[in-house]
């Protein structure tokens, strides 16, 4: 039976030893271990003049032995590596089969202060200590994109944005195939409030990822809040349908994010004069418990509010009654100019 995989990523091998050393074993054990049973030969995704492994993008109908000979074959060529990613899936009408994750995990040096200084990027208080383990692999290995990548990703969260921009660009121009370091340079950009940038390199991500990863979907959502902020209605409400349709699992972190989505889709969906169906993504909204946003109650009973009455229905009074007992003033000058 032909499933759909889809497998794309880079490594960076450093040197002409190791590189020659990976061509050696990847060509023997396909031969041997998968009896030529793979998806790739050598020269389809080796580079010497990069030293690199480089599948831009594969999709393709295959059998599911022959994507396990790949991705095993593949796996075992990251370690070789001193940077760099691979993802593959094998998926059956949407659902994930499988999937494989690849990345160096030696004891390479630059290797080593990489994984470190990743894994003390989001522990507060650890900031300069994670910056300090990155630029140590950036020492160690100066084309090491993912590391250039994670540091700017500290200077973002510690808002210095000039530095992670110049991080975010140079990871880009060593690993060009690399999502993270688009979205973050987008979140740069949203966060200097330059949102037609923003915009720019989300939708490199939304090329550059695929629906499987939660990166994604996060590019989808913060693009749709810089269509709002440029009152482009029919480019959010795009995007936050698909949003809002995913079925996201209870351990997908974009599940958390499904209330402000629904907010934020009431919001454009009144922008566009839609309000019965703004009216219904705010009462989707509210009824979810858990989320990340920090909107005001008082914000949403007042949306809710201006929806039901632009809608024609009743209750609209109490929702601006109630946002404005919250101390919601927007409520309170809507209720007074009705009185």
């Amino acid at each position: 039976m032909l499933f759909k995989t889809i497998i794309q990523g880079k490594l960076d091998f450093g040197n002409e030893k190791t590189y020659d050393k990976v061509i050696k074993m990847y060509k023997y054990r396909a031969e041997n271990y998968h009896k030529s049973d793979v998806l790739f030969e050598e020269s389809d995704i080796f580079s010497r003049e990069k030293l690199t492994l480089e599948i831009p993008r594969l999709v393709k109908q295959v059998y599911e032995k022959t994507y396990k000979n790949t991705a095993t074959l593949l796996a075992y060529c990251s370690q070789f590596a001193v940077s760099g990613v691979l993802d593959s899936w094998l998926v059956d009408s949407g659902k994930i089969l499988h999937h494989e994750h690849m990345e160096p995990k030696s004891d390479k040096a630059a290797v080593q202060a990489y994984l470190k200084g990743r894994s003390l990027v989001k522990k507060e208080g650890e900031e300069e200590n994670a910056i300090k383990s990155l630029t140590k692999a950036i020492e160690k290995f100066d084309r090491h994109a993912q590391a250039y990548e994670r540091r700017a990703k500290v200077n973002y969260l510690m808002k210095k944005y000039d530095e992670a921009l110049r991080d975010y660009n140079k990871s880009i121009k060593l690993d060009a195939t690399n999502p993270y370091a688009y979205f973050g340079r987008a979140k740069v950009a949203f966060a200097r409030k330059d949102y037609p940038e923003a915009i720019k390199d989300l939708e490199i991500v939304l090329l550059k990822s695929v629906a499987l990863q939660n990166v994604y979907w996060k590019a989808r959502r913060i693009k749709s809040e810089c269509h709002i902020e440029l009152e482009q209605w029919n480019k959010a409400i795009f995007d936050l349908k698909l949003f809002t349709n995913r079925n996201f699992k209870k351990d997908n972190p974009n599940r958390h994010w499904r209330r402000k989505a629904f907010f934020n889709y009431g919001v454009a969906l009144m922008g566009n004069e839609d309000y019965l169906e703004a009216l219904e993504a705010f009462e989707t909204s509210i009824s979810l418990e858990e989320g990340y946003d920090k909107i005001p109650e008082a914000s949403k009973l007042r949306n809710r509010g201006m929806a039901k009455k632009k809608a024609g229905k009743k209750g609209y009074i109490k929702d601006l009654k109630d946002a404005a007992s919250l101390g919601d003033k927007e409520a309170a000058a809507i209720l007074k100019s009705i009185a």
